[in-house]
C-alpha cells in the first residue's frame, strides 16, 4: 500500500474504532469516492473481486481468496455476494476482531443473487457510509471553528481570507472527487461528466431485473439537477420531464419514477435531506418533504453543463448550488459527530431554516447558508424568527457564507458568522 501519498479522511477514526469491535467492516458509498484507497489504507492484503480469475474463484468457494494477512480488503464484494455469509462464518470461526474490511459501491447485481445473502451480518459486519471529500479533507478549509466549538459556545472574532466568486465556483465543478483535487483548472469538470456517462452507459445496466432505458434516465438526472436542494415531489419532476419531450417513451407514472430513483439511491448518488420534526407553534403545519440532493453538487452541474463563468452569470442557480455544496459538507461532518442533517419549513409561514444539525444528546443547531455577505440581514431575520417561534432553543445559530472575510460571533440571540472554508466537524 502506498500509505505516504493517502490524505486521510474523517471515516478513518470511525473505521478504525470498528475494526477494533467487529470481525469485518462494510465501506458503502458512490464510487470514485476513495473507498478502495481507504480500505488499501487499512488493511495488510488485498483482494479485487474486479479481476475476473479472482470473482470466479471466490464463486467456486469464496475460502479459496481468504488471505492470511488481516485485515484483509475485499474490494467490491458485491460482485460475488456469496462472501458476505462466508465472511460472517469466518468472523464466527474464531471470533477475532478486524479479519476483513469489504467495499461496495452498488446494490447486488441482481435479484437472483440476493438470495445468496443469508444473514444481515449483525454484530459480525459493521457497515460505514462513505462520501466524497468535504473541503475539511481535501484541504480546502482553514480550519479556524469547528461545530464543536460552536456547541461550546466559545466567542470568536477573527478575521480571515474572503474566497471569491470564480474560487467558490470552482469547489463546485470539481466536487469532493479524491481523483479530482490536483486536477488543472480547465479540466475540473471532466470527471464529474464522466461520472455520469458512466452511470448512463453502464451502472444503471448493471442490476438485471429490469431493463432501464438511458434517455429517460438522463432526463430524470437533469430534472434532479434542475430541482437541487429544493423539496421537489415526485410530480414536480414527472411535469419537469414532460417538458423536455412528448410522447408514449415519457416517463409520466409515479411507479417509474420511483423505480429510477431507487436505482440512483441503491448506487449512492442521491442524499435526500429529511425535514426536521420539532414543536414549532402547531406540528400540523410543520413540512414533511425531504430537501433533494445529488451526494456531490458537481453531478448537477454536470448536468447542466456549468462552467465557471455560466455560474457568475446565474446567481441564483450558483446560490443553490452553494447550498448544496455546505449542505455536502455538514452531512458529512455530522456523520462524523454521530449526528444527522436536516431541514426546516413551516408549511403556512413559508419560515424556513437551511439546514438543522441533530446531535447525538437530542441537542440541535439552526444554520442559514448564503453565498454572499450581503444576504447577511435577511439570514439573521430568518434565524430570529425561528428562534422566537421554536419552543426548545437551538444549541447555536450560524450562518455559513461562501464569500465573507470573518469568523464572528455577535447579537442576542447570538449567531455565528463564517465562511464554509473555515468550518470542521471537531
Amino acid at each position: 500500500m502506498q500509505r505516504e501519498n493517502y490524505k486521510k479522511r474523517l471515516v478513518d477514526d470511525k473505521l478504525e474504532r470498528y475494526l477494533k469491535t467487529f470481525g469485518a467492516v462494510c465501506i458503502e458509498g458512490p464510487k470514485w469516492c476513495g473507498k478502495t484507497w481507504t480500505g488499501e489504507y487499512h488493511s495488510k492484503s488485498v483482494t479485487y473481486l474486479t479481476e475476473k480469475d479472482i470473482r470466479n474463484l471466490a464463486k467456486v468457494n469464496p475460502k479459496y481468496i481468504f488471505l492470511e494477512e488481516n485485515p484483509q480488503l475485499i474490494d467490491e464484494w458485491q460482485l460475488s455476494p456469496n462472501i458476505w455469509d462466508s465472511v460472517r462464518h469466518e468472523c464466527d470461526a474464531d471470533s477475532q476482531k478486524g479479519k476483513f474490511i469489504l467495499t461496495g459501491s452498488t446494490s447486488l447485481l441482481k435479484e437472483d443473487d440476493e438470495d445468496e445473502v443469508f444473514h444481515s451480518g449483525a454484530g459480525r459486519i459493521a457497515t460505514l457510509k462513505m462520501y466524497p471529500m468535504s473541503l475539511y479533507e481535501s484541504g480546502n478549509s482553514t480550519k479556524i471553528i469547528s461545530i464543536q466549538d460552536m456547541i461550546n459556545g466559545v466567542d470568536i472574532a477573527k478575521s480571515v481570507k474572503k474566497n471569491d466568486l470564480p474560487e467558490i465556483a470552482e469547489f463546485l465543478i470539481k466536487g469532493g472527487w479524491p481523483a479530482n483535487i490536483d486536477t488543472d483548472k480547465e479540466d475540473i469538470g471532466l470527471i464529474p461528466k464522466q461520472y455520469i456517462q458512466s452511470i448512463l452507459k453502464k451502472d444503471i445496466h448493471e442490476r438485471k431485473d429490469k431493463k432501464r432505458d438511458e434517455l429517460k434516465m438522463e432526463m430524470l438526472l437533469k430534472s434532479l439537477a434542475r430541482n437541487e436542494t429544493t423539496i421537489a415531489g415526485i410530480k414536480t419532476i414527472v411535469k419537469d420531464i414532460e417538458e423536455y419531450e412528448t410522447g408514449e417513451d415519457i416517463l409520466k407514472s409515479r411507479t417509474t419514477v420511483d423505480d429510477y430513483l431507487d436505482v440512483l439511491s441503491n448506487l449512492y448518488l442521491i442524499e435526500n435531506q429529511s425535514a426536521f420534526d420539532l414543536n414549532y407553534r402547531s406540528s400540523k403545519r410543520v413540512g414533511k418533504t425531504p430537501k433533494r440532493h445529488f451526494v456531490d453538487p458537481s453531478l448537477a452541474c454536470a448536468l447542466l453543463n456549468l462552467s465557471v463563468d455560466k455560474l457568475l452569470l446565474d446567481h441564483n442557480t450558483f446560490g443553490f448550488l452553494f447550498e448544496a455544496l455546505v449542505e455536502r459538507d455538514l452531512r458529512i461532518y455530522m456523520d462524523y459527530l454521530g449526528g444527522h442533517l436536516y431541514h426546516f419549513r413551516d408549511n403556512q409561514s413559508n419560515d424556513e431554516v437551511d439546514a438543522i444539525l441533530e446531535f447525538e444528546d437530542g441537542e440541535y443547531a439552526a444554520i442559514e447558508i448564503k453565498l454572499t455577505y450581503n444576504l447577511e440581514q435577511e439570514a439573521v431575520e430568518s434565524l430570529e424568527k425561528f428562534y422566537e417561534n421554536v419552543k426548545k432553543k437551538p444549541k447555536f445559530m450560524a450562518i455559513i457564507f461562501g464569500e465573507y472575510g470573518a469568523v464572528c460571533k455577535n447579537g442576542n440571540p447570538a449567531i455565528y458568522k463564517l465562511p464554509v472554508t473555515a468550518l470542521k466537524p471537531r
